[in-house]
Formats: structure tokens, sequence, C-alpha cells
């Protein structure tokens, strides 16, 4: 059996992946919902030595699901600051404490195709990706690789990269990325279990600083 924590546990994702774990596993469970504040240096510092896990899956991240309405000219620069001290700062402290507390065992960090290509404009109806969002998942795809270097040979360090996944967006949003996408629909929740199930297993027992790209050909074109 193994032992595997999970931050953001209650988002879409997140909540889809500890309900595949948890069939065969145990979950440990990291949540602001859940009054777990992980910008917290102090409560990440004392959970991670408490509750040692041989696998953390990291999905928690500031994230506006396009529908932001600010221009570039009047994006708060406090609000771009927000992005990096969520999806960037707090990241590196859970990660960095998982692996002070771990002789062994693998982190799987989430970006987005939005940290390898611009967002759209013409997907969003007017609103758009934050550039805040943007540029701190492009950093977490970096991030993973130089995480991977230092904490070699005893922790593998890997990143997912998701394309959209469905969540009841606007029938028009749904209907304009899937004719963007070869694969010609947005993600299911539900397929992203076989890479995470794969990555957090002796089956990846060589694959560390890798990004894999899952969105069904959208970054291809």
């Amino acid at each position: 059996m193994r032992t595997i924590t999970v931050t953001g546990s209650e988002g879409l994702l997140g909540s889809e992946i500890c309900d595949f774990f948890e069939k065969t596993d145990k979950v440990k469970k990291l949540d602001l919902e859940l009054g777990h504040d992980l910008a917290d240096e102090s409560f990440v510092k004392k959970w991670f030595k408490d509750n040692p896990t041989t696998y953390l899956i990291n999905c928690f991240a500031m994230n506006d699901h396009g529908n932001s309405k600010t221009t570039l000219f009047d994006f708060p620069l406090d609000f771009f600051n927000d992005y990096l001290k969520i999806n960037l700062t707090s990241l590196f402290s859970v990660c960095r404490e998982f692996a002070r507390n771990n002789n062994e065992g693998a982190i799987v960090n989430f970006s987005s195709i939005y940290g390898m290509v611009s967002p759209r404009p013409t997907l969003y109806d007017g609103a758009h990706k934050d550039i805040g969002y943007c540029v701190s998942k492009e950093g977490v795809i970096n991030m993973t690789k130089y995480l991977a270097i230092h904490l070699a040979p005893n922790i593998r360090v890997n990143c997912v990269v998701p394309g959209g996944v469905g969540d009841d967006q606007p029938q028009q949003r749904i209907d304009d990325y899937s004719k963007l996408t070869p694969m010609k629909r947005m993600m299911k929740k539900y397929e992203l279990n076989g890479i995470m199930d794969f990555l957090c297993s002796e089956k990846s027992s060589y694959v560390t600083g890798s990004s894999y790209v899952v969105d069904g050909g959208f970054t291809s074109w």
C-alpha cells in the first residue's frame, strides 16, 4: 500500500485523484478548504514533519479559470505577486519540506498548457487567463527540473501539464476549445489517473525531471 499526500485535494482534479488512489492506498489530504494554509511556512514545516509519505502530488494553485476582465495595463501588481506566492513560492516550500522529511519517494507537480503557450483570448468571450497564472505555471516546469537534479537519486520529481478539463464551462467555450484540439474534446477529469499511478510507482523508477503533456494534442499545432 502506498502513502500519498495530495495538495489541493478538494479541487476538481485533486478530488478525482484522491478518489482514485483511496481505493487501494492511504491518502493524506491538504487543502485550504480543510483549513490548511500552504502559504504559511510554519504550518508546512510542521505538517510534513508529522506526516511523512512516500509520494506527493501537488494540485493546489491560484487559478482565475479564464474569467478575468482586467486588461494587461490595469492588472494589479499585487495580484501578480499573489500568483507567484501561491503557485511558486508555496509550491517550493511544500516540495522542500516533503524532501526534508523523506529519504525516498516521488513528487508530481502540476503545470498547465498555459505554462507552455499563451492562452488565446478568443476562447474566453471578452475575458482571458491572467498573465500571473501563465507565468507561474511556466515556472513550475523549471522548478520541477531544478528539484529533480538536486533531490536525485533518492527522490524523483516530475511534472504533469494538463490541458483544459471539462467542468460545466459555457458550451460555446467548450466547442471553441475542442475545435483547437486534435482529440476534438476537452479532457475528462479521470483521464489523469493513469499517469498519476505511473509516476507514483516503481513503474517510473528511472523517470525524473520530465514534463508529461496531457492535452489531447492542443499544444501540437
